[in-house]
């Protein structure tokens, strides 16, 4: 997607002057974003995840930091695998490295990807912007909310629908229990509400 690789070249190019490099960098993460096990997490949750993010722009410290956590955050993907965040993590500080950026952004970004494992409450405001990007499909109407709960499914289509549901139930319930799902009142004013009734009504069909 261009209105993705633009804002990536621009990224990467603050760091290095090797436009074929940059291209190289690229095309490694549309080959893994755009491979046909994936219906949810690709370039289209980038895309979503950037126009969110994009509003809050002006607030956020680390930038860059956040950006590459956007582009590498689940360039890893394996439905069955558990450490999909540590792999796509130490993929990202490696090519951060090859492009000679900062230490602290590396390790910005590395906190930042490790935290969607769990997307625990943070004081970093930088990472409760991020987590909540990620998540604002939650808080979406109810029409994207179900294209995304198809989406996921297809993604753990290798599960019967039996463990699928005990599973996908503890995942929603757990967002349920939070004090907030949101980290930011950015996020919760908008997206809390709604994201409740959503995983609730998801949570009636799965019993359905």
């Amino acid at each position: 997607m261009e209105t993705l690789k633009e804002p990536f070249n621009i990224l990467v190019a603050k760091y290095t002057e090797r436009p074929a490099f940059a291209e190289r960098l690229w095309n490694e993460l549309e080959l893994a974003y755009m491979h046909s096990s994936r219906r949810y997490h690709n370039l289209s949750h980038l895309e979503r995840m950037l126009g969110e993010l994009s509003a809050v722009k002006e607030q956020v410290k680390n930038w860059d930091a956040i950006l590459f956590a956007l582009f590498y955050h689940d360039v890893v993907y394996d439905p069955s695998g558990n450490d999909n965040e540590e792999q796509s993590a130490a993929l990202a500080k490696k090519r951060m490295r090859e492009i000679g950026v900062m230490p602290y952004t590396i390790e910005n970004c590395k906190i930042a990807i490790l935290a969607t494992k769990q997307h625990f409450s943070s004081d970093d405001p930088d990472l409760g912007y991020f987590l909540d990007a990620d998540l604002s499909v939650l808080g979406a109407d109810w029409d994207t909310y179900y294209r995304y709960l198809l989406s996921i499914r297809e993604e753990y289509h290798m599960y019967p629908d039996d463990l699928y549901i005990i599973g996908r139930k503890k995942i929603l319930q757990n967002f349920l229990n939070m004090l907030s799902i949101f980290k930011t009142r950015y996020f919760s004013d908008r997206l809390e509400q709604q994201a409740r009734e959503n995983i609730t009504l998801e949570i009636q069909l799965l019993d359905a």
